[in-house]
């Protein structure tokens, strides 16, 4: 792995060398909430990207907590995630969020989504916030709709 990264940052890629993070780099104890406007997409494998502008002083909608999610393949208690939901504490105002990979997405037919759309999005961080300003998506609130990302639909 260590040679990948070394080959992909010699040749000028580094975003490639970094982009993709397993799930035991977040912490599934703390879900966070973003939204914003999307400033850049790459719609590609092993999963789909974008960065999102979110808004200074971004707040937890106050529905949240109450709003339905769809069931999944996965054991997941999203009415659960959206009640500890959280607010990140870091001031970053551009996240990079990992969606799901191209099938999954396209299982739960998802349209691409552009550059200026609105969004809203549940997920993880890093333990302890720390590094980059990155979200591993669970929920995807997009367009009136709500995918659930960690596995296929049930």
């Amino acid at each position: 792995m260590q040679r990948r990264l070394f080959v992909l940052s010699a040749l000028g890629l580094p975003g490639l060398a970094a982009a993709h993070h397993g799930w035991s780099s977040f912490d599934p104890d703390r879900p966070i909430w973003l939204e914003g406007r999307v400033a850049q997409v790459r719609w590609r494998n092993p999963h789909a990207e974008l960065q999102l502008d979110v808004p200074a002083g971004l707040k937890l909608p106050a529905d949240l907590a109450s709003r339905t999610v769809p069931p999944q393949v996965a054991a997941v208690d999203g009415k659960s995630l959206l009640a500890r939901a959280v607010v990140p504490t870091r001031k970053d105002r551009r996240w990079e969020i990992e969606l799901a990979p191209l099938t999954r997405m396209q299982a739960w037919k998802v349209d691409p989504i552009e550059p200026g759309a609105e969004l809203g999005v549940l997920g993880f961080t890093f333990k302890d916030e720390k590094g980059d300003a990155v979200l591993r998506a669970e929920y995807l609130f997009v367009g009136g709709r709500v995918y659930g990302l960690r596995s296929s639909p049930a």
